[in-house]
């Protein structure tokens, strides 16, 4: 859903590049920038187990510079880009910033708040939409979390 933007790909291998760091740390593999007028505003990465904060995921951390960068808990006109397909707590962080634009990397069929479990984004009881477009570098950033995991499950065997 949504158009695709020319800078979709860039913006996205950043955030790319942000889960990656992530995975290097033990934590999920998950990156997010959010950017405005080609200008990034804030970029994030999970940080859950090494900041013991279950807010701090990738979205969040990265909505969290936003904010603070522009004076404004309000974030209108912005994009969110991430890795994978936001849970429920980062969609609700994005539908109270008022994001304008989500663009996600890959599905989570876990726990997924735009497409897989739930479509917070989209639900008619709220007086906020995001548009959402799926699929910007899918193949890197779900291998990068196959990956993860696939290391993760040989560690605890």
């Amino acid at each position: 859903m949504g158009d695709t933007d020319p800078e979709d790909a860039h913006w996205m291998d950043r955030a790319l590049t942000l889960a990656r760091l992530a995975g290097t740390e033990g934590e999920v593999p998950v990156g997010a920038v959010v950017v405005q007028d080609g200008v990034m505003l804030g970029e994030g990465w999970n940080r859950s187990i090494g900041l013991c904060d279950p807010t701090a995921h990738a979205e969040v951390q990265a909505l969290r510079l936003a904010a603070q960068s522009v004076g404004n808990y309000r974030l209108p006109g912005a994009t969110l880009y991430s890795t994978l397909e936001p849970c429920p707590m980062c969609a609700g962080a994005m539908l109270h910033a008022r994001i304008k634009r989500l663009v996600f990397a890959t599905c989570d069929p876990r726990s997924g708040a735009v497409v897989s479990q739930f479509a917070l984004l989209q639900s008619a009881t709220l007086n906020h939409r995001v548009i959402w477009n799926t699929g910007i570098l899918q193949t890197e950033c779900a291998e990068v979390l196959h990956s993860f995991f696939r290391q993760r499950r040989r560690i605890t065997a």
